[in-house]
């Protein structure tokens, strides 16, 4: 399914029927059964309370919808691209995701987001998943936008009893970034595992910022991410975790380890974790570092020379957040991406 600049490409997109699944923009739905989405849109639910959010909610008519019915087990990724091109002039689009999966259902979704360079626009995304019971979600999340550009994402989380929401992040593009993720472990023995890299250079500026609730008892969040900076590149990393009073037998974990390749860049990280529970099991840590000069020293006595050894050992920093994807050539195509965005990854 392709976007353009927030709408919807038909001519570009391959819909096909896919058993328990149905797919379909958000400008179709609105026209032909506009209350079935009211649940999403309510302003309590659309994150109003987050200003961009409200934004999209007052302004988003195009997006995508994913309905996949109970039971359904689909096999075949949905890859959903949303894609910035030249216009006569800078805009701002906004654009909204719904995905709703019924009890049991499992599906791979993976979000990407490009564009031609030297296009300043500003997008607007707000992507709402809803998991019943058990249902399982693959996220896979590549955003390598145009470095001229600026996105503004949320992504909220609604996760049911025994639902696993297993997702992967890849932030490389934009001038300037920032992506809230909001979720509620909802149902007892609710799952979120969350892995992520974020790769800067130039003046670029990544925000992300997670808030996890545990409302039910015996809930899971798993939270590796991984930054690097380079140059006058600046990265914030804000995750929040809540055990709500009555989440007995939560576990939380978060870890968050960051790498300084220049003088001048900054990354600046802030672990926060919040207990109202007994009988929990929770940790939170975070690092800014250096390259290990060891390290170095070992590979240019094997005769690799010192760029490429800067890469190699950046590139083995950031896969820490990626060998967990089971799909090996999705894997790949990652692991291509992150090195063609690393400092001196070409030298």
């Amino acid at each position: 399914m392709v976007f353009v600049n927030g709408a919807f490409r038909a001519d570009l997109s391959h819909l096909a029927d896919v058993a328990g699944a149905r797919l379909q923009s958000l400008a179709e739905v609105l026209r032909d059964d506009p209350d079935s989405l009211r649940a999403f849109l309510e302003p309590r639910r659309a994150g109003a309370a987050h200003a961009f959010a409200a934004l999209n909610g007052a302004l988003a008519t195009d997006g995508m919808v994913l309905r996949v019915a109970s039971g359904a087990r689909i096999e075949t990724p949905i890859h959903v691209v949303h894609y910035g091109a030249a216009a006569d002039a800078a805009i701002a689009w906004q654009l909204r995701t719904i995905v709703e999966l019924g009890e049991g259902a499992r599906v791979r979704l993976i979000e990407h987001h490009v564009g031609e360079q030297d296009v300043a626009h500003l997008g607007n995304v707000v992507s709402q998943h809803a998991l019943a019971e058990d249902a399982q979600l693959q996220l896979v999340q590549i955003q390598d936008a145009p470095e001229s550009a600026s996105l503004i994402r949320r992504s909220d989380f609604a996760i049911g009893t025994g639902a696993v929401v297993s997702m992967h992040a890849l932030e490389l593009g934009a001038a300037l970034m920032r992506h809230d993720l909001g979720v509620e472990l909802a149902g007892s023995g609710a799952r979120f595992a969350s892995r992520g890299v974020f790769a800067l250079h130039g003046r670029q500026h990544a925000d992300t910022r997670m808030d996890v609730r545990h409302v039910a008892r015996d809930t899971t969040s798993d939270i590796v991410w991984r930054g690097v900076a380079d140059q006058r590149a600046r990265g914030v990393f804000h995750g929040g975790i809540t055990i709500l009073a009555g989440a007995d037998g939560s576990d939380a974990q978060l870890n968050n380890k960051n790498l300084l390749l220049s003088a001048q860049a900054e990354i600046d990280t802030q672990p926060v974790l919040e207990i109202h529970a007994d009988e929990v099991k929770a940790s939170h840590g975070a690092t800014v570092g250096q390259l290990d000069e060891r390290a170095l020293f070992y590979l240019r006595s094997r005769g690799i020379g010192a760029d490429a050894a800067r890469a190699l050992l950046t590139l083995a920093f950031c896969r820490v957040a990626l060998d967990s994807l089971d799909d090996g050539a999705l894997r790949e195509h990652l692991d291509h991406l992150l090195l063609g965005h690393l400092p001196e990854a070409g030298a």
